[in-house]
């Protein structure tokens, strides 16, 4: 078992006797610094008690973002696994910036599950799983205890976030349930307060709500694709286009670009959106954006004329692309092929 834990900030705010989350940068990490260490020390003296030894990971976004240190990062915790000891995972909210934010640890934990391939994502909180409305708001609430798929319906029941305390919400929460069922993880979100809750989770028990992993499994590098890395930019692209990426499986070409937005190097990632601004994939620009500038609407034939080189045809290689999941289709986007030639 990993755990990925909240709390810092919790902690922190009650040996110093705040009764609110701070609201600056500095504040925060200064709370986090305090609360992080009497954390770890509660976690470690309550898994003593059972002869368990715990070790804490700090983690930021650049861990699991930059390939080397993702691998780093996998093979650390899966060697602390194999000596028996319980990794405690938290982000390193002392040093982030953009990461102190809403619902990052339930980002983070269905990150974790991605980079050890979990069998399953057990997310605590506050409610019995996903209603048909807010639990505590209505009382024609409904819980549903399984997802197949989770669809635009399923995200327009997520409420706003939870307790004063608490950086999540419900929409955080199906958030990462998408990114773990993505990576082939099971999900199930239920109430932290039911008694024996992770032994009856485990035994099949209808507590909560189970996720399904999706049948559009990502492989290991679209994974990193995908979720581990923050897009520098974004790609307007035509109808053409949109329908070649997402039905037809293929390489996203200059002729179909419509404009360019943001900074960024070759390598970098980027949003692929459509002209109203709905994202269809994300993947590594095979130039910069002041190259891509160039090109524009040009037929890969004259991108050497252009620029006076032509290293690719493509703007985009469909390796290096993986389609948003509500876009994905069964059998057009040229995914699987690609984690096939990765394997």
């Amino acid at each position: 078992m990993i755990l990925v834990t909240s709390g810092a900030m919790g902690a922190g705010c009650n040996r110093l006797g705040l009764h609110e989350r701070p609201r600056t940068i500095p504040e925060k990490q200064a709370v986090c610094a305090v609360g992080q260490g009497l954390l770890m020390e509660t976690y470690s003296k309550l898994f003593s008690e059972y002869n368990h030894v715990v070790a804490q990971i700090l983690l930021t976004r650049e861990d699991i973002t930059e390939r080397r240190r993702h691998l780093n990062a996998r093979h650390t915790l899966t060697q602390l696994l194999k000596l028996g000891v319980t990794p405690i995972v938290n982000e390193n909210d002392t040093v982030a910036v953009d990461e102190i934010k809403f619902g990052q640890n339930d980002t983070l934990s269905s990150l974790v599950a991605g980079l050890v391939g979990a069998d399953l994502l057990l997310i605590l909180t506050d409610v019995n799983g996903v209603h048909s409305s807010d639990p505590r708001l209505s009382n024609d609430s409904t819980r549903i205890p399984i997802i197949h798929e989770i669809t635009p319906e399923i995200e327009a029941m997520a409420g706003g976030p939870g307790s004063r305390l608490a950086s999540g919400g419900m929409v955080s929460k199906i958030q990462a349930a998408r990114i773990a069922t993505l990576s082939g993880t099971a999900v199930v979100i239920a109430h932290g307060q039911t008694e024996n809750v992770l032994r009856r989770v485990i035994d099949g028990e209808d507590i909560g709500t189970l996720f399904l992993p999706s049948p559009h499994v990502l492989g290991s590098r679209k994974r990193w694709i995908a979720f581990y890395q923050q897009p520098r930019g974004d790609l307007m692209i035509d109808q053409g286009a949109a329908q070649a990426l997402v039905e037809e499986g293929k390489s996203l070409l200059p002729v179909g670009v419509i404009s360019s937005k943001g900074y960024f190097e070759e390598g970098d990632l980027v949003r692929i959106v459509d002209t109203k601004g709905r994202e269809l994939a994300r993947g590594l620009a095979n130039y910069k954006s002041d190259e891509i500038k160039l090109i524009i609407g040009l037929p890969s034939s004259q991108i050497a004329t252009k620029l006076g080189h032509k290293y690719y045809d493509d703007v985009v290689h469909r390796d290096n692309l993986v389609i948003s999941p509500l876009h994905r289709t069964e059998s057009g986007d040229g995914e699987r092929d690609a984690d096939e030639r990765e394997k």
